[in-house]
């Protein structure tokens, strides 16, 4: 039996877990910073990185304590190493080399998208899983397509050249007037409007595997803002309605963007799985929980499609901690002297192992 204590501080949560041989959760603590955030209309870094200074300790100490060991039972200390930002990685990644200092525990970075890749290791399964398989990593930072060949063995497809889907539709929502965390409110806002409103683009549609949701994004601006008002993004709440231009549905505008989205997402994903002879289409990252995009990819696709509970979408310290089990029982150690990666590609282990003797 392996127990791995994850911590993970990319962004906006801190969080805290034990797992048992990579795939039991003992425990899962997230402290979320959605309130702190909300009046900006995304996550402000200063103010992520302060919160997760009060709020580590005692996540930790909470993940410990619900699963019923004591630091000194767990046989490695798994922590974010990146990607992510760089003040909120820092907390995660001192705390946790502290512990590990202390306690004489083995240290183990990890790489926040092969974390994500990590939560479907976390779910109840009918079948065994057998590769290669093709994850899409879609959330507020990343959307990405990766092929699994085994286990810690990536090969990148394809991702964003601008704007990931998660931040489309927080920029969205905030054009719109609607609530942060955008995803969440785009699609309570679609549930009563009509996808076929608005005709909006999807960029780079037959062209490899790669995303562009910049343009999605400036289309909806045109459609919503009055001629007279220019083409700068809204601040902070955003517009109210009675600054959208005359006659504008906001649950039209959110269906058609969210069906636009959707259908770039689906297409590519499914298209690279065909192509790489994928026994699977998985897909993970806090977009992931949006049902639309479910929907349409277990409709569409011809090979069965896995996605985590909604729990396991959001940031979280339980797939960390399974991510890092399955590289400390193949090997991988760091040492105390560990430093974040902001821009942290996803490597394969054997990869990442050559580079850190090197």
């Amino acid at each position: 039996m392996t127990l791995i204590l994850g911590i993970e501080t990319s962004c906006d949560e801190t969080a805290a877990a034990i797992v048992r041989d990579g795939e039991t959760i003992l425990s899962n603590v997230v402290a979320s910073q959605i309130a702190l955030h909300a009046p900006y209309g995304g996550v402000f870094p200063e103010v992520a990185s302060r919160a997760h200074i009060e709020a580590i300790s005692p996540v930790v100490s909470e993940a410990l304590s619900e699963a019923g060991v004591q630091l000194g039972d767990v046989d490695a200390i798994a922590v974010t190493r990146g990607p992510g930002l760089a003040g909120s990685l820092l907390v995660g990644m001192n705390f946790a080399k502290g512990l590990a200092l202390g306690a004489d525990k083995p240290l183990v970075g990890v790489n926040h998208l092969e974390g994500h890749i990590y939560s479907l290791w976390l779910t109840e399964r009918e079948t065994p899983i057998q590769f290669p398989v093709v994850c899409l990593i879609v959330s507020g930072g990343h959307s990405e397509i990766v092929a699994i060949h085994a286990h810690g063995e990536y090969e990148m497809l394809g991702g964003t050249i601008d704007d990931a889907a998660g931040e489309a539709f927080d920029k969205v929502a905030r054009l719109l007037g609607l609530s942060y965390p955008g995803g969440p409110a785009i699609q309570r806002a679609a549930e009563g409007g009509d996808p076929h409103a608005y005709d909006f683009p999807r960029a780079m549609l037959d062209e490899g595997y790669d995303f562009s949701f910049s343009g999605l994004k400036t289309a909806v601006l045109r459609a919503v803002q009055p001629p007279h008002a220019g083409r700068r993004e809204p601040k902070g709440e955003g517009m109210t309605p009675d600054q959208l231009a005359p006659g504008i549905n906001v649950a039209d505008v959110a269906a058609s963007f969210q069906a636009a989205v959707v259908d770039v997402l689906v297409q590519k994903t499914i298209r690279a799985a065909t192509e790489h002879g994928a026994t699977e289409i998985w897909m993970a990252g806090g977009v992931s929980a949006n049902l639309a995009l479910r929907q349409e990819m277990t409709a569409r696709s011809p090979v069965p499609v896995r996605y985590p509970p909604l729990r396991l979408c959001m940031d979280n310290a339980a797939m960390i901690a399974s991510a890092g089990h399955f590289r400390f029982v193949h090997g991988y150690r760091d040492e105390l002297d560990l430093d974040i990666r902001p821009m942290w590609p996803l490597l394969s282990i054997k990869d990442a192992m050559q580079r850190a003797e090197s």
